[in-house]
């Protein structure tokens, strides 16, 4: 029995999106199979176009918008307009229409959303419109803090949510946490080798999930795949310390945990992706961990080229 990983289209809603299809192949029967687990990840590789394309937010938005304004799902229904169970359903990963997505992109602005509360208090008891109204108004005005997080995060991620970062939430909290939890599982690190354990987390959890978990897009130069604006990620938050060491008579940046990671915002199936990577490259040297990612065709068929690397190679892995 082994894994089979093959070009193929998923037709959806009139359209056709690439993916890489997933199957177990048992080549002395001639048979092969697919999993619920593996049928999910090609799910997510084509949906997740459609949501890039027509501007439909992720299944992680849907369920924190709600817990944003502490709705439950049927509340969100109400205020939105939708049918009774149908907020529910995005959050256990339906694809909302066009019209609806972008009616919950737009209650993402909690001052569109307060007027959508508005609008719906006569569908409300007086004692849920006062909760939800003032409930609101607190996430209005603890939003004039979000613009500092926006100018770090566009300084960080150059791409965009959508193919090119392997569909993953572009946060700068989960960035940094994910930073430090690497630190405190692998100790110091030099910058060269924390490029490519970023690289295998992504590329190893697009595989296995249909979505990458950093928020950064990668491209391939001389010494190995890298995230972009690698030099400004590091350097962008106060507890992850930077070092300057002499190794062989040349100088290099390693990078220390400066304070506590909080993983509280990843799932079980993001951590088991973590700890695998972790787990294998820890007790690697960087020069053997940049030796590793010199053989995935991630690399060797990228390198030195502009674009991102696309996040189909991740179906070609070695190094995991």
């Amino acid at each position: 029995m082994r894994v089979v990983y093959e070009p193929d289209v998923w037709p959806f809603r009139g359209e056709e999106y690439p993916y890489i299809h997933i199957a177990f192949r048992d080549d002395e029967r001639g048979e092969q199979f697919t999993t619920t687990e593996s049928d999910t990840v090609c799910y997510n590789q084509a949906t997740n176009q459609y949501r890039e394309k027509y501007g439909i937010p992720y299944q992680d938005e849907i369920l924190s918008l709600r817990e944003l304004y502490g709705l439950s799902a049927a509340k969100m229904s109400v205020i939105l307009g939708f049918g009774a169970n149908q907020y529910r359903l995005y959050e256990d990963g339906e694809v909302p229409s066009e019209s609806n997505g972008k009616m919950i992109r737009s209650a993402m602005n909690p001052k569109v959303f307060l007027d959508l509360v508005r609008s719906s208090k006569n569908q409300l008891t007086e004692k849920e419109y006062a909760k939800i109204s003032a409930k609101v108004e607190e996430v209005i005005k603890a939003s004039e803090g979000w613009h500092d997080e926006v100018y770090v995060s566009e300084r960080l991620f150059l791409s965009g949510r959508g193919l090119a970062n392997g569909f993953a939430p572009q946060s700068v909290g989960r960035l940094k946490n994910l930073l430090l939890y690497v630190l405190e599982q692998m100790g110091e690190t030099f910058q060269t080798k924390m490029n490519k354990v970023l690289f295998y987390i992504d590329f190893l959890s697009y595989r296995e999930r249909g979505m990458a978990i950093s928020g950064l897009a990668y491209q391939a130069i001389e010494f190995g795949p890298v995230p972009q604006r690698w030099d400004r990620v590091y350097s962008a938050f106060d507890e992850v310390q930077e070092q300057l060491r002499l190794v062989q008579g040349q100088e290099c940046m390693s990078l220390l945990a400066g304070g506590e990671a909080d993983m509280s915002a990843f799932s079980d199936a993001e951590m088991a992706v973590i700890n695998e990577v972790c787990g294998k490259l820890r007790d690697m040297t960087s020069r053997a961990v940049s030796k590793l990612s010199h053989e995935e065709t991630a690399w060797k068929a990228h390198v030195g080229k502009p674009e991102t690397i696309p996040f189909s190679e991740a179906f070609k892995l070695v190094g995991m």
